[in-house]
């Protein structure tokens, strides 16, 4: 195996690790909404740190991969690409931390019912997350598509919320703050997707060298 054979490997495995704490951190990030438990909360946010140490950690070997072995080609498409993803992948990580925030604010208001598409959305974006990884493991330009095509629906889903805290706001105008959370979570959460979205994008380009971004999801 080629020395760069070797770094690439190790590469993937970082960005996976990575992939990993992020994947924990919606997943708690959510279940701290739903269950209103402000103490998971207070770790999400805790844990984005590492998240943090990791993504520079990846962005140093992709600098050293570009610097020593000068790649072209599909390894130069590779690196290039997994330093977009990363950086999808450490945004990822703060909007699960920007979730938590609001649950640890919301756990200190009264009782609250969630919107069910909060959840339908939470369900999609996590899914998307999963998914895009999937695809970057496997080079999987096919599954990276259907990334892109899911997009729609959490975007439906983030409209329908909007409309939802706006009829609220009007009918209880004295429960404002509590409401604009839940549409700033809602908007996290459709955020999630996008950067999803962007990380199956990266896929395509780095197996296909084509730049579908901005493209419709028919590419």
């Amino acid at each position: 195996m080629r020395h760069i054979e070797r770094q690439i490997v190790q590469l993937k495995e970082k960005i996976l690790r990575v992939g990993t704490l992020v994947e924990e951190a919606i997943s708690k990030s959510i279940t701290a909404l739903i269950n209103r438990d402000s103490a998971l909360a207070q770790r999400v946010m805790a844990s984005d740190e590492e998240i943090d140490r990791m993504e520079v950690e990846v962005e140093e070997e992709c600098l050293k991969i570009l610097a020593l072995y000068q790649p072209v080609a599909a390894d130069l498409r590779l690196v290039v690409a997994a330093l977009k993803i990363n950086n999808d992948l450490e945004r990822i990580g703060d909007l699960a931390k920007n979730i938590a925030k609001r649950v640890a604010q919301l756990a200190g208001e009264g009782p609250i019912d969630l919107p069910a598409e909060i959840r339908t959305m939470a369900t999609l974006a996590q899914e998307m997350v999963r998914q895009s990884l999937d695809a970057v493991v496997n080079g999987d330009t096919a599954l990276a598509r259907q990334v892109r095509e899911e997009d729609d629906a959490v975007d439906d889903a983030r409209q329908r919320v909007r409309r939802m805290v706006l009829q609220g706001i009007k009918v209880e105008p004295e429960r404002v703050e509590c409401l604009l959370r839940v549409n700033s979570v809602s908007k996290h959460i459709e955020r999630i997707a996008d950067m999803a979205t962007n990380i199956a994008e990266d896929v395509i380009y780095m197996v296909e060298g084509d730049i579908v971004r901005h493209r419709s999801s028919d590419y």
